[in-house]
Order: C-alpha cells, then sequence, then structure tokens
C-alpha cells in the first residue's frame, strides 16, 4: 500500500473521533463501544496494530534525526479504562532513546508551592522526542474540580478563587498549548472514552485475578460516585481546549483493541503529515566522508 493510500485508511479510523472545534461538543455524541463497522478477531488486531507501530517507528527515527519538532501525547481517561496498555503497545516499537512517559501522580509539596501548570512544563519533550504525559495538567480541571477540596492543598490567594477559576485554567491550559505549539511541538491529546459498565467489568476481572489485585483501589469504587461530575468535567476541558494545534482524540474504549488502532493511527498520522526527511548533509560532509571511507578502506 502506497503512502498516500495508507495515509487514507488511518484517516477513516482518527477523522470521526477528532475535536477541534470544541463549540457544541457533547461527551454523549461519543459512543465508547464505536468500532466503525470493523470487525476482526484477536490476531488480525495484532497484526494490524504491528504495521501501525512499525510505521511508526520509521517516522521517529526520522523526527529524532531531524531534531526540530517534538511530539507530545497527552492521555486522560477514567480508572480502567486502558491507558498503560494503550500506551505499551502502541509506543513497543519505538526507541526508548527519543521517547519519554511521565505519570503525573499526587503533586509533591514543592510542586503545590508553585502553579499549577509548573511542574508540567519542565517535561514537555525536547526536540526530536516524543514525550508522553500519563495523565497530564487537565487533572486540575478534572479531578480538582470534582473534589474541590484539593484546591485548598494549592494555597492559591482567597482574591484569586473564583467561580470563574475552571474556565481561567481552561484558558490556560488553551493558551498554554499554543504556545507550545508555536515552538515546534506537535499535541495529540487522547480521552480514553470508556463507559461505566466496561468499568465496572474491568474492575470485577481485576478482583478475579489474584495478579491483578495490585492495580485494584478501593478508591477506584469509591470514584464511580462521581461519575457524572468527571463526564461534566471532561466535557467542559475538551470544548474549551480542542483546537487544530492541540486536537482531542475521544477513543472509544470499550474494546481495547479498537482503542490502541485509533491512537495508533493518530499519531503515525500527525508524525506523517510533518512530511521530515533526514538531514542533508553539505559538500563540505561529503568529502570528509569520502575521507573518511579512503581510510577505512587503506587500513590492514
Amino acid at each position: 500500500m502506497q503512502r498516500k493510500e495508507m495515509l487514507e485508511t488511518l484517516r477513516r479510523y482518527t477523522k470521526p473521533f477528532r475535536v477541534v472545534d470544541g463549540k457544541g461538543f457533547r461527551l454523549k455524541d461519543f459512543d465508547p463501544g464505536d468500532t466503525q463497522g470493523l470487525k476482526m478477531d484477536k490476531d488480525d488486531a495484532v497484526e494490524l496494530l504491528e504495521r501501525g507501530s512499525e510505521w511508526l517507528a520509521l517516522e521517529q527515527d526520522v523526527l529524532y534525526a531531524q531534531s526540530s519538532w517534538s511530539v507530545l501525547l497527552v492521555f486522560q481517561a477514567m480508572d480502567a479504562a486502558g491507558k498503560d496498555g494503550t500506551i505499551k503497545h502502541v509506543m513497543s516499537g519505538v526507541n526508548p532513546q527519543g521517547c519519554s512517559v511521565q505519570s503525573f501522580k499526587q503533586p509533591s509539596s514543592e510542586e503545590l508551592a508553585h502553579d499549577f501548570l509548573w511542574r508540567y512544563h519542565s517535561k514537555t519533550p525536547r526536540r526530536g522526542h516524543i514525550g508522553i504525559f500519563n495523565r497530564s495538567y487537565y487533572e486540575d480541571v478534572l479531578v480538582v474540580r470534582v473534589h474541590q477540596e484539593l484546591l485548598k492543598a494549592q494555597n492559591l490567594p482567597s482574591s484569586v478563587v473564583s467561580d470563574d477559576i475552571w474556565r481561567e485554567r481552561l484558558s490556560d491550559i488553551a493558551g498554554f498549548e499554543d504556545y507550545l505549539s508555536r515552538q515546534g511541538v506537535v499535541i495529540l491529546k487522547f480521552y480514553l472514552n470508556v463507559s461505566r459498565d466496561e468499568q465496572k467489568k474491568r474492575f470485577m476481572k481485576r478482583l478475579d485475578k489474584p495478579e491483578k489485585h495490585w492495580k485494584f483501589s478501593a478508591s477506584d469504587v469509591k470514584e464511580r460516585q462521581y461519575w457524572d461530575d468527571y463526564m461534566e468535567a471532561y466535557e467542559s476541558a475538551i470544548r474549551a481546549t480542542a483546537s487544530k494545534a492541540a486536537p482531542w482524540y475521544v477513543v472509544p474504549a470499550d474494546n481495547k483493541w479498537f482503542t490502541r488502532l485509533v491512537v495508533a493511527a493518530a499519531i503515525v498520522e500527525a508524525v506523517a503529515k510533518l512530511d521530515l526527511d533526514y538531514p542533508k548533509i553539505t559538500s563540505d560532509q561529503k568529502k570528509r566522508l569520502a575521507v573518511a571511507r579512503t581510510e577505512l578502506e587503506a587500513e590492514k
């Protein structure tokens, strides 16, 4: 399959879930079980994902060599939506030397003493690299919005904490992403859209398998009580921050194989659009290479 045809095929799996304008966005318009009519067994899904990962590895090699653009992948989701597995499978073929994963847990006392974007900025990927945020600055307009007692721990002056704080933070995030995009950072944001019923099934599987118990926390079940609040917070976040420079992908997450396929397709498509090539060498460099070849060939 030619490159152009392959990109057209990839768009079939990315376009329905890509959000570049949040006006009128409604989360209920996206089905967590959607597969775009695609039906395949596990082996076929694995083969297709492997092809995508191989292509991504090739694109990453050129990205690394060119060292101008960088790529930031942001993953957000409810618990058990499959973030870790998606990252593991989709990125399995890339060179670890040019890729990093940042998992942002509960902020430290030092991080809480700074503005909410402070701890994220220094972790954005350097030129030529792919950076992955497994949860991100969006937590400050998601979990902190749902559990507003966490806002008190940030010790903000009372005069700056108003009813507009979430709108203001979303505006700050949009501005931050716009700034990064103008510095050559390609931003792709993935909301893995799992249904409440599927989340319950996955929690039950974790409880049924001893080797999965480490992944389970009683707080996971407690958070289900706030499901509607989280959905409202996610909808507001996507509506306020979706843009061409930093699109959201509302990826169906009830079928893991399809989730991984869409994410891989979106990344490959975005990097391929950069139309990168290996750095061209100068005439002087060519002469030095010729000299080096001559010296090597003369060795006994």
